[in-house]
């Protein structure tokens, strides 16, 4: 018998459009907050199943701070069961309709293999082959609901980590730090706006970073890495800047890309 842990969120809630915005952008404080409002799990049973301080998760849900570790987003949806493609993730053990080894489902719904996306991937660009993340067109003044698009469709693309390998991600992963970049220079802002947008550059250059890194690109790397750093200062979210000299010092280890930087 699948262990069903007490936090475990009934179904209507995540099917409720707040619920899914929130897990899709990971605004965890959002998500544990609508889980005790509307289903009733404490902050303290949330705590516990995902080895969060209780504190912690109440100043979350108060809207401060972020997950931002891969190991801990991953602990999180088991907590909650939250289905792995609400996050960006395969789907996890427990899903009764966790796709057959070798395969991997897409937003969509077919299983697709390895072998078929590289082989699409090669003649028309790994962009071309998820047909529900094209980059929305960018409006004249960037809004925060704008960057709340740019950022669910960051956490689609690292899905593809689950299929492909660092040697195969790296342009994708790339071509997004250098389209937010772009719209940084020409882009017109609120500062907020502003300050959120350099928060997920900085999550984009390191997730390029590791793909840079996975695929033997260890110059390439090193320069997202300190691209990541200097972003996350700019957007002052101590967290991503933590994370980014962590990435270094495991890059410096020469250790394997086992983490992933995801919010």
């Amino acid at each position: 018998m699948i262990y069903q842990p007490p936090t475990a969120l009934p179904r209507d809630l995540l099917n409720d459009d707040e619920m899914q915005r929130a897990l899709i952008s990971h605004d965890f404080g959002t998500a544990f907050r609508l889980a005790r409002e509307r289903a009733g799990i404490s902050y303290s049973k949330i705590a516990a199943e995902c080895d969060i301080k209780p504190d912690r998760v109440g100043t979350l849900a108060r809207g401060r701070g972020r997950i931002t570790t891969f190991e801990k987003i991953v602990q999180i949806a088991d907590a909650l069961r939250v289905p792995g493609h609400l996050l960006g993730l395969a789907h996890r053990p427990w899903e009764t309709d966790a796709a057959p080894a070798g395969t991997s489902r897409t937003e969509n719904g077919p299983h697709v293999s390895r072998r078929t996306i590289l082989q699409t991937a090669t003649s028309t660009g790994l962009a071309a082959t998820l047909p529900a993340l094209h980059r929305p067109d960018p409006p004249r003044r960037i809004t925060d609901a704008y960057v709340d698009r740019l950022r669910e469709r960051t956490a689609r693309l690292r899905r593809l980590d689950d299929v492909l390998g660092g040697g195969d991600t790296y342009r994708v992963y790339l071509g997004e730090v250098q389209y937010t970049k772009g719209l940084l220079r020409r882009g017109s802002f609120t500062d907020y706006s502003r300050r959120r947008l350099t928060a997920l550059l900085a999550e984009q250059a390191q997730q390029a970073g590791w793909a840079a890194f996975d695929g033997g690109r260890t110059r390439d790397a090193e320069s997202l890495y300190e691209e990541s750093r200097d972003f996350a200062r700019d957007a002052q979210d101590s967290d991503l800047y933590g994370n980014s000299l962590a990435s270094r010092l495991q890059h410096h280890r020469g250790q394997p890309a086992h983490g992933r930087c995801v919010r």
